[in-house]
């Protein structure tokens, strides 16, 4: 992946009240196994659920594949490990995936079932956002199981609109994919 640079909007994303997780790029001293331990924790509820996300079960080597492929921010209450997401834009979608040219994309959002209900996960959702749009892309498209009625309700009151459907081969459900436009920026 090529270098980032880092602006001003990841400053202020870093700022925290002593209540309040912070929220910072992974760096190579941070620990892969913890990230992986911390979707494992987010994902379980699903997976108890019979919903099998891939973050509920993936190896390390695949937590390290998939933050290799974008920005990967962690959120910090203290030194615990609380939260997570993986920006990528643009998203090179699979061939047929319902998604726009040129729209950018977020995986592993995960929050720890401690920390739920603080607003850690609207958080890293606008970081989300915010990184997609810095990044050129007008759009954002992301997928999630179609029976986590829930979760799909969570993105819809935050503007995501069902586009299509989609079935990964490294899960058990059928996906929605779910597609958000993004303000664009004006001079």
């Amino acid at each position: 992946m090529e270098a980032v640079a880092v602006t001003q909007p990841v400053k202020a994303a870093q700022c925290a009240s002593a209540d309040e997780a912070a929220i910072r790029l992974f760096t190579e001293e941070d620990s892969v196994q913890e990230l992986t331990c911390l979707l494992h924790r987010a994902y379980a509820d699903h997976a108890s659920a019979g919903r099998v996300f891939f973050a509920s079960y993936q190896s390390s080597q695949d937590t390290a594949h998939r933050l290799r492929k974008g920005e990967c921010w962690l959120a910090l209450q203290g030194t615990s490990l609380v939260g997570t997401v993986t920006v990528v834009t643009p998203y090179v979608a699979p061939e047929g995936y319902p998604a726009p040219a040129g729209a950018g994309s977020f995986w592993q959002l995960a929050v720890d079932p401690s920390q739920r209900g603080t607003g850690l996960g609207q958080r890293l959702l606008s970081l989300a956002e915010a990184r997609v749009a810095a990044r050129g892309a007008a759009q954002v498209v992301i997928d999630t199981s179609s029976q986590a009625t829930e979760l799909v309700g969570w993105y819809r009151r935050r503007g995501y609109v069902p586009v299509g459907t989609w079935r990964w081969d490294v899960t058990n459900y059928s996906s929605v994919v779910l597609l958000k436009d993004l303000p664009t920026r004006t001079s």
